[in-house]
C-alpha cells in the first residue's frame, strides 16, 4: 500500500489499530528507560529523557506510549493523515507529555530522510517492505542506536498467512526473525537479544509475528 492508501484507511475510523500500545512492545520496554545507559547527543548534551525512534508509527499508539511511560519520540510514517491523528491524540495528555513528541511525514524508503538521532530505543514496528528495502531499513536503525541502545523488530512472520490470521498475504513483504538476523548481519555492531516468533491474538484467532529484540554493547 502506498502513502495515499493508506490515508484512506486512516480517513475511514477513528483509530483503525485502537489506543493501546501493541502488547509485545510494552512486554519487551517496560522499565527499559530506566536501564538504558544515555549518552550525550551531537551537540555535547546529555538528554532529560532517553529518546525513542518510532519507525512506521501510524497513528501513533506505541510513540504516545512511550511518551506516557519516560521517553522522548521522534515518531514517523509517510501517511499525513496518521501523522495527524496522532498529534491529536496527544492533544489528550498533559503538556509536559506532548511535548515529548515529535511527528514527521516521511518516506522512509528515501535513503537520504533525516531521521535525527542517534537513540536509544529504535522501533520498527509492522513496517512492511520487501526484501532489499527492509535489510536497508534494519542495519540503518541499528547505525541510528547509542551505545547501550535497544532495537526492536515485530511484524507479520511468514507463516501467518497459512498458520495464523490476518495480515498482509503478499510473502514479499513478510519475514521471519532469522531473515531479520540475516539482515543485520555480523558487521551491524548489535547483539541479537531475542529471535522468536509471537502469538498475537485477535478476536478471530492468533496472528503469528517475529520478533527480534537486539542490543548495542557499551564499549
Amino acid at each position: 500500500m502506498d502513502a495515499g492508501e493508506w490515508d484512506a484507511r486512516y480517513v475511514q475510523s477513528e483509530l483503525v489499530w485502537g489506543a493501546p500500545p501493541n502488547n509485545t512492545v510494552v512486554e519487551f520496554v517496560h522499565g527499559l528507560d530506566r536501564r538504558v545507559p544515555r549518552l550525550p547527543g551531537p551537540d555535547g548534551e546529555v538528554p532529560e529523557f532517553p529518546r525513542a525512534l518510532d519507525l512506521a508509527c501510524g497513528e501513533g499508539r506505541n510513540a504516545l506510549w512511550l511518551a506516557t511511560h519516560g521517553w522522548q519520540v521522534h515518531a514517523v510514517d509517510f501517511s499525513q493523515v496518521g501523522i495527524d491523528k496522532g498529534r491529536t491524540v496527544a492533544t489528550r495528555l498533559a503538556r509536559s507529555i506532548r511535548e515529548r513528541i515529535t511527528w514527521q511525514c516521511a518516506d522512509l524508503t528515501e535513503p537520504d530522510v533525516d531521521l535525527g538521532g542517534p537513540y536509544e530505543l529504535v522501533l520498527m514496528v509492522f513496517l512492511h517492505l520487501e526484501a532489499a528495502e527492509r535489510r536497508r531499513m534494519v542495519r540503518r536503525a541499528a547505525d541510528l542506536l547509542t551505545p547501550g541502545g535497544v532495537l526492536l523488530v515485530l511484524g507479520h512472520d511468514s507463516a501467518n498467512p497459512e498458520h495464523g490470521y490476518g495480515g498482509p498475504q503478499d510473502p514479499a513483504i513478510l519475514f521471519t526473525s532469522d531473515d531479520v538476523i540475516a539482515d543485520l548481519g555480523d558487521d551491524s555492531g548489535v547483539e541479537i537479544d531475542t529471535a522468536q516468533q509471537v502469538l498475537r491474538p485477535t478476536e478471530s484467532g492468533d496472528a503469528i509475528d517475529a520478533l527480534v529484540v537486539a542490543g548495542k554493547p557499551v564499549p
